[in-house]
């Protein structure tokens, strides 16, 4: 089976949805479910096929946590440092038709967030950055045509801010 890259934190919050999932969400929908059996005929008892619903979306959730957690490789990137761009890295990049610079942590594929500038290890722009060093620039093919990125700085730092 192929191990799936993560870092520190986002393996502690899948370990944490996890916990959750399965000490809180799933006894608290099996009361739901009972309460609603009592409630009579099951066939046309709305309650009772929501909290259904939502017990079968907790169950495949914990499967897939569980077998993601069983091939997760914990990669403590804080030890890395040095200017090329590997995985956790912190990558400060200028955008050349924009003019403007931007900054992307490059996690695993469960943990990527374009909404806190975390993308995931597939990503284009990543595949692109991997390898290279501050001062590359690197051509990224993006929907509006092609783009080019010169690497300005990279961090290995556990503290990730926007």
């Amino acid at each position: 089976m192929e191990k799936i890259p993560m870092t520190p934190k986002g393996h502690q919050a899948l370990m944490e949805e996890l916990r959750q999932l399965k000490e809180t969400d799933r006894p608290q929908v099996i009361q739901e479910i009972a309460v609603a059996r009592e409630h009579g005929d099951l066939r046309e008892n709305a309650e009772y096929h929501a909290a259904r619903e939502k017990q079968s979306f907790i169950e495949g959730r914990i499967q897939e946590l569980e077998s993601v957690l069983s091939r997760v490789e914990v990669i403590d990137f804080t030890k890395f440092d040095g200017e090329t761009v590997r995985f956790g890295a912190t990558v400060q990049v200028y955008e050349e038709e924009s003019e403007k610079e931007h900054r992307y942590m490059i996690v695993g594929h469960y943990e990527a967030d374009i909404s806190q500038n975390k993308l995931s290890l597939q990503a284009p722009l990543s595949r692109a950055l991997i390898g290279k060093a501050v001062g590359d620039v690197v051509a990224v093919a993006a929907p509006g045509g092609q783009k080019s990125y010169e690497i300005v700085a990279v961090h290995y730092t556990e503290h990730f801010n926007n």
